[in-house]
């Protein structure tokens, strides 16, 4: 009776799902040592990095859709510990954390999940994603061979497992996850902790296997990973990596798009051809699954960066940028490989290569399959010169550090180093809304009577005090100065040296920050000559370390009076570190020594004095940052404040939501460093730290490292804070800040991101190169020729043309120049065919400008539009 009744309900499911057009396909997902098998057919795979806590949910949809469109099959995720279990065995997967919701967004998609559940996770993201709370388990320590993290980290992983299974998310159980990731990134350490980190890595394996997820485990860059699991590369290039069983696939989990920043150093940018060329490099030796870190990195929300030191922004120079604007051209190019390496799946999966040598720096790798199936990739590694080769009976020519892809074998529909889509010309751009009224109140640092206080003899380490509930930590006590003291007669001032192993700190002596306070116009003049508030090391009584050098010294005179005197330090973290051998024990805080020189008495170490914490800001205490708290105090009008800005000081606010569409930011250009909320919720940690480093030319050809190309000397590494629009009202919006240094908060501004302008800059059609990749709306003669196609934003038209020349143009987006060969109807061709439309697209042949401007040279076409609001409606006309 009870099997007839299960049967009954189970049909009504059925039919249920039948009714609603669901529908439930289980597939088995395996691997042979060519590629992942997905219901027994071998799959060349490309990925993306996005991080569902790093953007809204309400951006989801659209960046899983543009991952789509830009020719991606899997979108890849870390699973973030600390945000789902803030404190033990209480879970949340809601707003931001939603996890189901994503994972169920990227199948709505049509696109697989590989979901890296770690549960370590590195990404710059604050300890690692371990909750700081695992810090003080009894007798834990990190990733080895420990019962009490093993215990932890397996109960953690089963939660997630057993939640994506409570939700048929495995492709196992007709859901999107084809894969799974344990660990991350732990061969150096298992190497450095010996046989407890050999055991662990042993366990972790066996441990995700036994979770029964029917999909296949990965571990990147643990060459060890024991069968069944696939060991995987990391990295800017990954065409030398093998796996560690020849019948296992050569993956690639991380294809570093770019690279992190982190205050006060410069903006890193990785070319869009060296990146496509270490992709088609590490597929034409084999490989078959790569994973962009990252397709759209984001931002880090609140007080989620880690490092230290790492910025709110971790844009990452992704395909899709911070805001989840397209980014072109690396959007669009990599689109186009990955078309070009899809038209060589067949073959690429099916068989191994045939290599040749093509010249002394060039090779030809030649798939071939039985069904007849052949595709060719043409090398040229030199760095330095293009290079003609002659490869079945025909010349190519190949530029420098690129590869060209021949699906037939003959014709070549894509070469890494030739950028044929348009560039995109990102800007902030002010609002119609300004800031309202500002009003301060100053932060109350007597806190030595206060009930929340704690006393120690000596100096504590911070995050034990704090457990990371606040970025900061006030360290206070106090000395007696006899009046015959001779700096009281005249005398030189003592000196307060202070060694910390925080990340910034704040000395205020008697309530007053150590040192002159500073006018605004002299701080910002001081801040511009030092060049980095970091590097400067000191700035009025503060004192900054460096991801390079966590543990820093203050040194500065201090003007004591006769009797009891007061020294109150601030220490403030910068997000915790996520990387590096049992992190967990790694210090933060002010350890020490602290003392004074140049008393009558000789040095005074205050060390071992009795010391006053408080954790926290009074200000959050009385949650300023909320509608609900800001009537706590009595506000001070703006205008009186930034007449003598003050350390220490909280601004407010209120703003309406701006009309549009357009992501908007927060430019805190004329700010020192603090922390903003939009309505009680935390955009994260700002600092005008201004950047170091080597901006010098860039060049794509040859090895990319971050040091390579580099932009924004000079500039503050982050001005602008991203405001996702979805945490925003129509009206009276709260904007509050906290300013540890003390800027003038009336130059803070709305603006919103906007593509102002874009180029294109394509050669022509060229018999042995025909770029079949452009796509082509012609007929006959047109049909393999190149097109410049030319698209503004929606809601966005082309309104002038900034720059056209079909010839020899000289320079780059932003500052092209006419060449020696011009035509003069290039202007007049694109104006035609393009003012006013959000799209279109030009031919690039001599018929279409008139007449041949040099013949027997091979010309370009390189144009330049402005892009502004769309005045009419009409249908476009891209055909052209």
């Amino acid at each position: 009776m009870a099997t007839n009744s299960v049967s009954k309900v189970s049909m009504l499911v059925l039919g249920l799902f039948w009714f609603l057009g669901i529908q439930l396909v289980q597939c088995s997902v395996t691997y042979d040592r060519k590629a992942i098998l997905i219901n027994g057919q071998r799959r060349l795979l490309f990925s993306g990095s996005i991080h569902y806590p790093r953007s809204t949910p309400e951006m989801w949809e659209d960046l899983i859709q543009k991952a789509k469109e830009g020719g991606l099959d899997v979108v890849e995720t870390y699973v973030f510990w600390n945000v789902h279990e803030p404190s033990p065995g209480n879970y949340n997967f809601e707003g931001r954390y939603d996890l189901v919701r994503f994972i169920k967004t990227i199948q709505k998609a049509g696109l697989y999940a590989n979901l890296r559940i770690g549960p370590y996770v590195c990404a710059e993201w604050n300890f690692g994603g371990f909750p700081v709370w695992l810090k003080y388990v009894p007798g834990i320590s990190f990733r080895t061979d420990n019962e009490p993290f093993k215990r932890a980290m397996q109960g953690f992983t089963e939660k997630i497992v057993g939640l994506m299974k409570s939700e048929n998310l495995f492709e196992s159980q007709g859901g999107p996850i084809i894969l799974s990731q344990i660990e991350n990134e732990y061969g150096v350490q298992s190497k450095l902790f010996g046989a407890a980190g050999q055991n662990y890595m042993t366990w972790a394996a066996k441990m995700a296997v036994g979770l029964g997820t029917g999909v296949p485990w990965v571990m990147c860059k643990e060459e060890d990973a024991p069968d069944p699991v696939i060991n995987t590369c990391n990295g800017f290039y990954c065409d030398a990596f093998s796996p560690n069983k020849p019948y296992k696939p050569t993956m690639w989990t991380e294809a570093w798009s770019g690279w992190f920043n982190e205050f006060g150093g410069p903006i890193h940018q990785r070319p869009v051809q060296d990146l496509a060329f270490a992709v088609a490099r590490f597929i034409q030796k084999g490989g078959s699954f790569i994973n962009y870190y990252m397709y759209h990195g984001g931002t880090n929300f609140g007080r989620t960066a880690g490092g230290p030191f790492i910025t709110t922004s971790y844009d990452y120079d992704a395909p899709i940028d911070e805001y989840g604007l397209i980014r072109q051209p690396k959007y669009g190019h990599l689109k186009e490989l990955h078309k070009a390496i899809k038209m060589c799946e067949k073959a690429l999966v099916s068989a191994d290569p045939i290599v040749t040598s093509l010249g002394s720096s060039q090779q030809a790798y030649v798939y071939t399959s039985e069904s007849g199936n052949c595709a060719a990739f043409l090398s040229n590694y030199d760095t330095n010169s293009a290079v003609r080769v002659m490869f079945n009976n025909m010349h190519y020519n190949l530029p420098p550090w690129s590869i060209s892809i021949l699906p037939d074998c003959r014709n070549v529909v894509f070469n890494t180093a030739k950028v044929g889509v348009q560039t995109s010309q990102l800007e902030m751009i002010p609002t119609n809304s300004p800031m309202l009224l500002w009003e301060s109140y100053n932060e109350d640092i007597s806190a030595e009577d206060d009930s929340t206080t704690m006393t120690a003899s000596g100096l504590l380490e911070q995050i034990n005090v704090t457990k990371d509930t606040s970025d900061y930590l006030w360290y206070i006590t106090s000395v007696d100065i006899g009046s015959t003291e001779s700096f009281l007669h005249g005398g030189e001032l003592p000196t307060l040296i202070i060694q910390s192993t925080g990340h910034a700190v704040h000395i205020f002596i008697n309530g007053r920050l150590s040192g002159a306070i500073l006018s605004h116009s002299f701080l910002c003049l001081l801040i511009k000559k030092a060049r980095s508030l970091i590097n400067f090391g000191w700035l009025s009584g503060s004192a900054f370390g460096s991801r390079e050098n966590r543990r820093f010294t203050y040194t500065g005179k201090v003007d004591f009076h006769a009797g009891r005197n007061t020294i109150a330090l601030l220490s403030v973290a910068v997000g915790l570190p996520n990387v590096g051998g049992h992190f967990e024990t790694w210090n933060t805080g002010i350890l020490g020594p602290v003392a004074l020189h140049g008393l009558d008495q000789g040095k005074w170490d205050l060390s071992w004095s009795k010391w006053t914490y408080k954790v926290g800001l009074k200000g959050e205490a009385m949650n300023l940052v909320s509608p609900n708290g800001i009537s706590s105090v009595e506000w001070m009008e703006g205008s009186l404040a930034s007449e003598a800005p003050q350390p220490l000081t909280w601004h407010k606010s209120n703003f309406d939501a701006p009309e549009g569409d357009e992501p908007l930011a927060i430019d805190m250009r004329g700010m020192g460093k603090g922390q903003i909320w939009i309505n009680g919720v935390s955009i994260g940690r700002y600092w005008t730290a201004y950047a170091t480093g080597n901006c010098d030319k860039c060049n794509y050809a040859g090895t990319f490292r971050p040091p390579k190309c580099q932009q924004g000397c000079g500039q503050p590494t982050q001005r602008w804070y991203h405001v996702p629009r979805a945490w925003l009202k129509p009206k009276d919006n709260l904007l509050v800040v906290f300013e540890e240094l003390g800027g003038n908060p009336t130059s803070i501004s709305l603006v919103k991101r906007s593509v102002t302008s874009v180029c294109a800059d394509v050669s022509e059609y060229h018999p042995t190169l025909k770029n079949w990749h452009i796509e082509s709306y012609g007929k006959s003669e047109d049909l393999h020729r190149p097109k410049v196609h030319l698209k503004c934003s929606a809601g966005y038209s082309i309104t002038s043309i900034k720059f056209a020349s079909f010839g020899t143009p000289l320079g780059t987006c932003g500052s092209y120049q006419q060449g020696t060969c011009h035509a003069p109807m290039s202007y007049d061709i694109l104006k035609k065919r393009c003012i006013g439309k959000q799209r279109c697209a030009v031919t690039i042949s001599n018929t279409n400008f008139g007449q041949d401007p040099c013949p027997n040279v091979l010309k370009r076409l390189s144009v330049e539009v402005v892009c502004g609001p769309a005045t009419t409606a009409a249908e476009p006309n891209w055909r052209g």
